[in-house]
This record gives structure tokens, sequence and C-alpha cells, in this order.
């Protein structure tokens, strides 16, 4: 048994605490990684809420890191002890009918699909003051040791800079991916990215990328502006500077809508708005942001009728082992530059601080250090 730091959230709505927690020793088909960087994602402020499904206190949050396996139990043959890793908040068995296909990256341990909040032997292996405390989509990065299943967890190249690739775990790789592979943009298209924090500045960057030839960034934060034109915005808009719905905004700047739209805050008007903004023909927008467990939306069935698509996209639509591996390569390659969304780095211990400033709209990514 390991005994590390961990900020443990005790309960809802209150401030994160530094505590001393055990971690035991991983079972069969486990890994236990010694985290060196954490980013802090609005999904993890979405969990403090209480608001995240499948949720049990107390908890230990966090969900994109990279580290370094620890050891390792019985049957892992993937990795082993040094081996520079990153954590996935998406799993990927492989054996599945849906990891099978090879058009899913959807993957049927999914949080979606079953509670995340104690490994799959249905225990922990995190305790504190005598009591158990619950994982965090099995990874809980908020720790400077934890234990995961080998099917949640990618090794990646030994030169990759665990504290700029802890992003590929969640922010980087959902936003880049969403424009990459769910919504498959086109050279020469339009596109609309609603909210730009780590997810939405990384569609923008998925859309430079594809070619597009405008890439309207929308967000009420005009501080943003500067950041989003940086990674390939061509205009920046905020919907508080006009009388009239975003939409028809978008419309009349585009001529007929954009060619894809993408929603990457987690709120029903503006996923509507997004829906609306792409072209009532051929139009697709891609739903990123997560909404608050237990909300509904309720749309005027007319525009889809016409022929738009509505998709949404898991981590980026990337099967996890197998792609992070690779985006860590590309980064290595300088084929993008992920660095630019990170604003601040903390030491593990102002975690809280990384949270005020997520919530105060002044980082894009606080990365956390231990």
């Amino acid at each position: 048994v390991i005994r590390c730091r961990a900020a443990v959230a005790w309960a809802p709505r209150q401030p994160l605490s530094i505590e001393e927690v055990e971690v035991a020793l991983p079972k069969a088909g486990e890994v236990r990684i010694k985290l060196v960087a954490t980013g802090i994602c609005r999904t993890d402020e979405h969990l403090l809420r209480g608001c995240f499904p499948n949720t049990e206190f107390p908890v230990i949050p966090g969900h994109e890191g990279a580290g370094i396996v620890e050891s390792v139990g019985e049957g892992v043959t993937s990795m082993k002890p040094g081996d520079k890793v990153i954590p996935l908040c998406h799993p990927e068995c492989g054996e599945c009918s849906f990891c099978q296909n090879p058009e899913s990256n959807f993957c049927q341990k999914s949080h979606f699909s079953e509670p995340q909040n104690l490994l799959p032997d249905k225990t922990s292996r995190f305790s504190c003051k005598g009591k158990q405390i619950h994982h965090f989509l099995w990874i809980s990065t908020f720790a400077e040791y934890t234990v995961v299943p080998e099917y949640t967890v990618a090794k990646i190249d030994d030169a990759a800079p665990l504290d700029k690739v802890c992003l590929f775990g969640c922010a980087f790789s959902t936003g880049y991916g969403a424009a990459i592979n769910t919504a498959k943009v086109k050279p020469g298209s339009t596109c609309a990215i609603f909210g730009l924090g780590g997810v939405g500045l990384s569609v923008v960057m998925g859309c430079k990328a594809a070619g597009a030839s405008r890439i309207i960034a929308v967000d009420i934060n005009k501080d943003k502006f500067a950041k989003a034109k940086e990674l390939g915005a061509t205009d920046c808009i905020n919907p508080q500077d006009f009388k009239k719905p975003i939409q028809e905004v978008l419309t009349e700047m585009t001529g007929q809508g954009v060619d894809y739209s993408f929603e990457a805050i987690g709120h029903a008007d503006t996923m509507i708005a997004a829906l609306a903004s792409c072209n009532m023909s051929t139009g697709i927008c891609v739903m990123i942001g997560e909404l608050d467990s237990g909300s509904k939306i309720s749309i005027d069935p007319t525009l889809l009728l016409t022929g738009r698509t509505w998709k949404g996209t898991v981590v980026g639509g990337w099967k996890m082992r197998e792609c992070v591996p690779k985006l860590v390569s590309s980064y290595l390659e300088k084929k993008f530059n992920s660095d630019l969304l990170i604003t601040y780095t903390l030491p593990f211990a102002k975690v809280n601080e990384g949270f005020e400033l997520l919530l105060a709209g002044k980082s894009i990514r606080s990365v956390l250090l231990f």
C-alpha cells in the first residue's frame, strides 16, 4: 500500500481537501500509476457540483492526467513499470461489439453503460481516514498514485513531456477529434464553434488542420478571442453584442448557415442554437458539451427534417488506447501545438485555485504538477 496526497471531494459543492490517502496494490488486470501532471477540466467541476451521472461521494476527481507505471497486476502485458502512460477517461476493452466495430470508438464499459465510481470488481483502491473513497471514471488523476484497469491506459512515447500531453486524456483529443473524426470537416468549408475553453479551442485547431476556410468562434468571454485567432479562428463573435439569436447572425454571416457547427459548452440553449446555425440541407452539428445529469432538450423537429445531421461525440471519436499514442507522436513531430491551450501551471496543492481560475474565465487549461 502506498500513502500519498490526493484531492478528495467529501461532498458536493465543497472545496477539495488535500488528504493523505492509501492506494492499494493493483489486482489482476490493473495498473498502478504515479501521476506527474493533470489538467483541470470543466467536467471535473461538473462532478464537484454533483451534476455528473452515477457519482458517489467521497470521490477523487480528475481525468486528464499523465504519469509513469509504478507496478502492474497479474496478467498485464501491454506495459511495465517505468513506462510513460496516459490514463483514459474512456476505455477501450477491445472485446465488446462496439470496440470491434471499426466505425465505433464507443466501449460498452464506458460510464454511459455502467458506473465507474468503483473498479470493475466493484471495490475501491482508495481509502482515507478509514473510509472508502470512490474513483472517478476509473482513473481519478487528482492523486499522486492511482490504480486503473489496463484497458483504460495508453502507453506513450518515452520522449513525451507529461506536463504537456496530459491534455490528450480529454481536452485536446476530444475537440480536435470532433472536427477530424466526427464531423469530418472538408477543405474550404465553414465552421462555427460554440465555447472557447480547452475543448472548443481544440475544435478550432482541428477545423484549421482539416482545411476549413472560415472558422467562426463564438463565446461571451472576449478575452478568449485572441487565443482563438492564434489557433486558427477567422472570426470571433460575442452573442451578447447582438439583439437577434446567434443562429440568425451566423446564417446572415455565411448566407445559408455554416457547414459544420460544434457545441463545446454543455447548455441546452447553445446546443439548439448550434444545430440551427448549420445549413438546413447538409449541415452537421456535433454535440460535445455534456448537460447536467437528467437534463432534457426540446427541439423543433423541422430543424432535422430538411437534412441537417445532429451528432454526438465521445473523446473525439478516437479509439483511445490505439489512437492516443499516435496523437502524442504527432505532437512530438510538431504537427500541432497543443501547448497553447495551457494558460497556468500550478503546484498540486493549488488545485482549488485552479478551479477558481476556470470559473472566472481566466484559464483555458490549468495543469497541476505533483
